[in-house]
């Protein structure tokens, strides 16, 4: 399985998901510019490797400027990525700690930082791991997958959410294949998660995004499983876009719809999906593809990164810490507690 990122003596190393699957190319981001324009590039991605990234970027930061900057790196990092939740998590993980140590030894400060930066991925991974192993209990033997952008290693510091359920049911010995929407224009589904899983050895199947209704139509999909970027207090989840038309398509087709994702996914400030930012993307990723065009020069185009499934669509949130249903106001805020 591939290392997503890890902290190095020559800085921040991440795998260029830009460049997948044609290359394994390896960035090594040396300042907290390098790490924060990484994330806005989505050379690295996925709201856990961002929130991971987040706080190794403001660790070498730490590292290499003036403690008086502290507040300009945050700040740097937090304006890259307005959707994921687990981004500001991670800053303000890092914050907190920031301010528990003010009046040590600048020496010791910069330990510590790295040391927390370290945690934070390493508890991602066992986060995943445990993710893995609530949600394999959840998908049926013998039947195909549906999943939805990519909620692999490459979304996170290592296992996956979505994918971490999924790896979760083969090692439990069922026998499941995996249907992965292409998921325009980003080509997450097509690029990543079927390069992960057949890594993995997974029987892995590339649909394009329009062919998801046939084949959740057809009764051989056992269940869809996505990942998440933010989930609002009620339980509505925002996911790459195209994650909605799956859900509803889903539910026609009475398909359990699960969302795997870390508790670090919720935000229980905000009441609904109306409140969680949509981040609007340039429009080049919809009219060329790696530089060509396949649409007509100058023609305008949307593309919002990400849209809201309404919790009604949704069968089960899978946690690190259990698995929350309806109504989701009550079982999400205890697994938030612990």
């Amino acid at each position: 399985m591939v290392e997503t990122l890890e902290w190095t003596d020559a800085g921040v190393v991440m795998i260029d998901q830009t460049r997948l699957p044609r290359e394994t190319v390896f960035v090594t981001c040396k300042d907290y510019r390098e790490v924060a324009q990484a994330i806005k590039d989505m050379i690295i991605r996925g709201a856990p490797a961002i929130g991971v990234a987040a706080a190794m970027g403001i660790a070498i930061g730490v590292q290499k400027e003036d403690p008086s900057k502290f507040d300009e790196i945050c700040e740097t990092l937090g304006k890259t990525r307005p959707t994921a939740v687990n981004l500001f998590w991670g800053i303000e993980r890092m914050r907190k700690l920031y301010a528990s140590l003010a009046g040590q030894p600048l020496d010791v400060v910069r330990k510590r930082m790295i040391e927390e930066a370290q945690a934070v991925k390493d508890e991602d991974i066992a986060c995943c791991k445990a993710i893995g192993r609530f949600g394999a209990d959840l998908v049926p033997d013998g039947k195909i997958v549906l999943t939805h952008c990519n909620a692999g290693a490459l979304a996170t510091a290592g296992y996956g959410t979505a994918l971490g359920v999924i790896r979760g049911a083969v090692e439990q010995g069922k026998k499941i294949a995996v249907y992965a929407d292409e998921t325009r224009p980003f080509l997450q589904g097509s690029r990543l998660t079927a390069w992960e899983l057949q890594q993995d050895g997974i029987d892995v199947t590339i649909i394009t995004d329009n062919m998801a209704g046939h084949f959740l139509k057809s009764g051989n999909i056992g269940c869809v499983v996505v990942g998440a970027d933010r989930i609002a207090a009620n339980g509505d989840v925002a996911n790459k876009i195209g994650t909605y038309s799956v859900a509803v398509l889903a539910k026609e087709n009475n398909v359990p719809f699960y969302v795997a994702a870390p508790i670090s996914t919720l935000d229980l400030a905000i009441p609904d999906g109306d409140h969680i930012p949509i981040e609007e993307r340039s429009s080049q990723e919809v009219t060329e593809i790696k530089g060509v065009h396949i649409a007509p020069e100058g023609l305008a185009a949307r593309h919002p990164g990400f849209d809201v499934t309404p919790n009604r669509y949704v069968h089960a949130i899978i946690t690190e810490r259990g698995v929350a249903r309806a109504p989701y106001t009550e079982s999400l805020a205890a697994l938030a507690k612990g």
